[in-house]
């Protein structure tokens, strides 16, 4: 014990002894030691005991393994940005599908700054996520096969490049919360609009903010526990939910992309029809072509045509065409010069945070 205490309990002790009023010195002796306890525990800490900072140790573990990915953006009020995970020493990174990707190749930044070219290995719409393959050596990275589950009530940890704050080599930001539950989330349940429709942990924290998704969701121990959801929106309340997708739950199809059983399929050389289907035979108006690759918006729909009946709506992002990945409009055109007229085609959309697929023909 601090000698400064031992002296001042003795000098208390002594006073109860040669007075009656023993109760009341007592508690004046207490009061005077109170404040010599805080004062001399704060001096006698160790110094290493001080400066311990779990979350920054943590952080300085786990934020190495999170990058920062630029794209498309910029367009329609479109974040250019997102986050990801290196999964492997070749330089694999995880992160969300989004139109972020649509540019070719990407820019993926570490948190030392150092700039690579990120291009679309594979992706996984039902799981609403996409592999980048970076060629890059790398020595820190989350191992897939050393993840993590998480239960309700404990506390993880979310690293993220949320609204594009880190910028050069400026690691990316780290939140701490709970798990509020483990559940189905499913786009059909409720008023939510979203593609991905599984189990998902609900978190007690702000974690899917614009440019967060793709992000880390780990343990105490620096464990992968999912990846941060995109932004979530009750259509009625317009309450934000903030969500992860279990890690557990998308090793299988992070597994077949890596194998490459699913690819990123481009418009090929087949030869063409002498009447091909076009957008306006359609009935849909596009935004003008007016940057390298302009991601292919819908600009507007003609009254009574067979984009109308399908359903299709201006603000509408045409991500593929049967099955093939159209990033601007130009690779939409040329997708499309490859169909007859007569087909049907299906197309996959996005419309705001909501993925569908969509058949369409002339004659439906």
């Amino acid at each position: 014990m601090n000698p400064r205490i031992q002296l001042i309990q003795k000098r208390a002790a002594v006073v109860c002894t040669r007075n009656s009023n023993c109760h009341f010195y007592y508690f004046k002796a207490c009061v005077l030691i109170f404040p010599w306890i805080l004062i001399s525990t704060w001096f006698l800490m160790p110094d290493d005991a001080i400066a311990q900072d779990p979350i920054g140790n943590l952080h300085s573990i786990v934020a190495p393994k999170v990058v920062k990915i630029v794209g498309t953006g910029g367009f329609r009020g479109l974040e250019a940005y997102q986050t990801g995970i290196f999964i492997s020493d070749q330089g694999h990174v995880l992160t969300s599908w989004s139109y972020v990707l649509d540019r070719d190749p990407v820019k993926v930044q570490t948190d030392q700054g150092r700039q690579l070219a990120g291009k679309l290995m594979g992706y996984d719409p039902k799981f609403e996520i996409a592999i980048l393959q970076t060629n890059a050596d790398v020595s820190t990275f989350f191992e897939l096969n050393d993840t993590a589950t998480a239960v309700t009530g404990q506390t993880i940890f979310a690293l993220s490049n949320l609204f594009g704050i880190a910028t050069g080599n400026e690691s990316v930001s780290i939140q701490k919360g709970v798990v509020s539950t483990r559940t189905q989330l499913n786009a059909k349940r409720g008023v939510f609009r979203n593609q991905y429709r599984g189990m998902a942990y609900f978190l007690d924290a702000i974690t899917s903010n614009p440019g967060a998704n793709g992000g880390a969701v780990v343990n105490r121990n620096g464990q992968l526990v999912g990846i941060i959801g995109k932004e979530l929106q009750d259509n009625n309340s317009g309450t934000w939910i903030n969500f992860a997708i279990p890690i557990e739950d998308l090793k299988e199809s992070i597994q077949k992309i890596l194998e490459g059983q699913i690819r990123v399929q481009m418009a090929s050389g087949k030869p063409r029809p002498s009447e091909p289907i076009t957008t306006r035979l359609l009935g849909i108006l596009m935004v003008p072509d007016i940057v390298a690759r302009t991601p292919p918006f819908i600009d507007g729909i003609v009254k009574g045509s067979a984009a109308a009946k399908a359903g299709l709506k201006p603000d509408d992002l045409i991500l593929e065409v049967n099955g093939i990945l159209t990033p601007g409009l130009s690779e939409l055109n040329e997708t499309l010069k490859s169909i007859d007229r007569d087909e049907k085609i299906r197309l996959t959309i996005q419309r705001g945070s909501q993925f569908q697929s969509i058949l369409i023909g002339m004659y439906q």
